[in-house]
């Protein structure tokens, strides 16, 4: 029985993941610099939390209250283990990329961290690896039939 694309040719394998006793504010430049919405929080390479662009807009201080610089100086001394989910859906790169889009439609979030056996972060898949797919899906289906 064939199964389909897997995770593992979707994700993203070069991960950028922060451990949990980094700053608030080094997350927010990774994701600036980098321009991605989810950071893994890995203890080692063992996934313990993920940090989201929302948990970023949660923790600053409202542009009505304070300046730029007062909310980046907050930030510098806020910790990603005061921030971030604990609680975090993840997938193996074996497991069908249908069931993880499934997944993720279902209970309504951006990515997926992959993890291998030992809980070991090895990748991540998010909705942009899911819009990469369905652009090649209908770039296929525009071309002719031979």
């Amino acid at each position: 029985m064939e199964v389909g694309t897997r995770v593992s040719e979707l994700m993203t394998r070069d991960v950028i993941a922060l451990e949990a006793q980094e700053s608030l504010l080094l997350a927010q430049d990774i994701m600036e610099l980098g321009r991605i919405r989810h950071l893994p929080v890995v203890d080692g390479r063992r996934l313990v939390g993920l940090v989201t662009h929302r948990d970023l807009l949660s923790a600053s201080l409202s542009s009505l209250e304070a300046s730029p610089e007062d909310d980046e100086a907050k930030k510098q001394h806020i910790y990603v283990r005061d921030v971030m989910r604990r609680e975090v859906m993840s997938v193996g790169p074996d497991t069908p990329a249908l069931d993880a889009a499934r997944t993720m439609l279902e209970h309504k979030v951006g990515c997926l961290p992959v993890v291998d056996g030992d809980h070991r972060l090895v990748g991540i898949v998010s909705e942009a690896d899911f819009l990469r797919l369905a652009a090649r899906f209908l770039e296929d289906e525009q071309k002719p039939k031979t």
